[in-house]
Order: C-alpha cells, then structure tokens, then sequence
C-alpha cells in the first residue's frame, strides 16, 4: 500500500516569490482607472446579453467606452511623462 504524503515545502517554497513587488503593485495602483472603466464597459455590456439592447442601454455602452478610451489616453500620458527624458512632457 502506498501512503500519501504532502509535501509542504516543495509546495510553499516559492511562496514568498509570489507575493508583488512594490513596482508591480505601483502599475497597477496607476492602471486602476482603466481597470475600473473596462469593468463599466463589461457591466454594460453584460446587462445587454439577454435582451435587445435599448436607447438607454446602448447610451451606457457608449458612454463606458469613451470613459475607456479615455482613461486609456490618460494612462498613455502619465506613462510617457514618467519616461520622457529630462522631464519633459
């Protein structure tokens, strides 16, 4: 008969390495209002799933996905800033 083993350090050994660093949890704290509107762009987009969409519906999808774009725009910015030499923006 075999016995069953766990095996706790080969299983946590990388745990300490999975947690993210400060530089990944500062992308996504700057990445966060484009998170944030791809979530109201989904939202909207799944309430229209099992329904034909109506004006006010296709008003919100419209609006969640300029607020995408824009939050997008913005990101793109502030990621340039931060990488143009000099400071120059």
């Amino acid at each position: 008969m075999d016995h069953i083993v766990t095996v706790r350090d080969a299983v946590t050994a990388f745990a300490d390495f999975m947690e993210p660093t400060d530089a990944e949890l500062d992308a996504i704290e700057r990445e966060m209002p484009v998170i944030l509107a791809d979530v109201e762009l989904l939202d909207a987009q799944i309430i229209t799933l099992d329904r034909t969409p109506t004006e006010l519906d296709a008003r919100r999808i419209r609006r969640a996905h300029r607020r995408v774009l824009a939050e997008r725009r913005a990101l793109a910015n502030r990621t340039a800033d931060l990488n143009a030499p000099g400071g120059a923006a």
